[in-house]
């Protein structure tokens, strides 16, 4: 008796315990994940810098001037100039664009559509479920650079195609994640009352079997960022992703810069510090968030 008086005391108080607001988990999330919060900032600088890349670049990144080839940083150009004469520090800011585009972009589809097939395929199980389970397998045989370098080839270099090219090997990442945990919400009781009042499959599965799956959801998505933002500086490094002039980290590294890399090795050396710090903010951040969100995880 008094085991159950002290386990309804307890539930009690944690339901009447006051929510923290928006800045207080921020707050919270800094002091408990100071790691996280130092890869939010670098992806916060990211966002910044492409942002008002116009305003902050100090040349333009398409203008070239061959009098100024291959010059050491200085004080006019800070990380120095590449094979035409271009400012490497305005053409690093510019390719911040491409890589967030992308990643965002490519990231947001491929979970999305993850999500929608991984909750499908918990909902209706039997054949349906036994179909996409098996088509997430073939795509999972293969790794996610080579799948993608596989659907470039066939697209063909352009940025909207490095985007599906990169989404469609998120997706079964996604959908495995994602279906897990619609199993299990599948079987609470409420999606039973749910359906007993007579709601239709479609108001089942987007007001009630989506919104509970939404955690893993974010936490996949922040986790395929960094993969994303790699796998485009590939795709771009290899000629099939961005094309000249369109600044573009991976593109910087390519070209020239691997035949110019002890004349001039700033060419290919800023950029790939920034595909590093990108893909290390997003990765720490994605780590220290699956931490704040995932129950099994969380401490205090």
């Amino acid at each position: 008796m008094a085991t159950n008086y002290a386990l309804t005391h307890a539930t009690a108080s944690v339901a009447l315990a006051p929510r923290l607001t928006f800045g207080e988990e921020v707050l919270k999330f800094i002091r408990t994940k100071p790691l996280g919060a130092g890869g939010a900032l670098i992806i916060l600088i990211m966002v910044f810098v492409a942002l008002f890349a116009e305003a902050l670049a100090p040349y333009d990144p398409y203008r070239g001037d061959y009098a100024l080839q291959f010059g050491r940083p200085s004080t006019d150009h800070w990380l120095g100039t590449d094979e035409f004469g271009r400012d490497v520090l305005s053409r690093i800011m510019y390719g911040a664009r491409i890589a967030l585009f992308v990643g965002f972009t490519a990231s947001f589809a491929g979970c999305t559509l993850g999500l929608l097939l991984g909750v499908v395929s918990a909902y209706w199980g039997g054949k349906v479920d036994l179909l996409l389970e098996r088509l997430m397998d073939v795509l999972l045989a293969f790794p996610l650079l080579i799948l993608a370098l596989a659907i470039a080839s066939i697209l063909g270099p352009a940025v909207q195609n490095v985007v599906i090219a990169i989404a469609i090997p998120i997706v079964p990442r996604a959908a495995r994640v994602v279906r897990a945990t619609a199993l299990s919400v599948k079987e609470n009781p409420y999606v039973d009352a749910v359906h007993a009042l007579g709601a239709s499959r479609r108001r089942v599965i987007l007001q009630h079997i989506v919104p509970n799956v939404m955690a893993p959801y974010i936490i996949m998505l922040t986790a395929q960022l960094g993969s994303a933002i790699l796998t485009e500086a590939a795709l771009s490094y290899l000629g099939l992703g961005t094309a000249e002039p369109t600044p573009s980290w991976g593109l910087m590294l390519s070209g020239s810069a691997p035949s110019y890399a002890e004349k001039a090795p700033w060419i290919a050396l800023f950029p790939g510090i920034a595909i590093s710090l990108g893909v290390f903010g997003f990765n720490l951040f994605g780590d220290s968030l699956r931490d704040a969100l995932d129950p099994k995880l969380r401490r205090g």
